[in-house]
């Protein structure tokens, strides 16, 4: 079994409350408009709030384990260009001379 990260909250994610605030009070009026424009009905704020809660606990850890695989794909791609990129030949005093030869 893979040892869990440590979340500071339901959605999976640790993050400061302030920011979190702020997306949480676009997304819950994002909802809001959805509803109005999409599906022809009115949700209110505790409503909206509640509907985000359940789906960024629910799909949030699926969310958040794509997005780690993700950067891990590409931190190990960066991780293998580091030896091409910095490589260095040893043994190079000799070979300087050996040109002139």
């Amino acid at each position: 079994m893979r040892k869990a990260c440590r979340f500071d909250n339901a959605v999976g994610v640790s993050f400061s409350a302030l920011a979190f605030r702020d997306v949480r009070e676009e997304a819950v009026q994002s909802i809001q408009r959805y509803f109005t424009e999409q599906l022809d009905e009115r949700i209110g704020n505790i409503q909206a709030g509640a509907l985000l809660s359940f789906f960024l606990e629910e799909i949030g850890p699926a969310v958040y384990n794509l997005a780690v695989q993700e950067v891990q794909e590409r931190l190990q791609t960066r991780v293998a260009e580091l030896d091409y990129e910095c490589h260095q030949e040893p043994f190079g005093y000799w070979k300087k001379f050996d040109k002139r030869r």
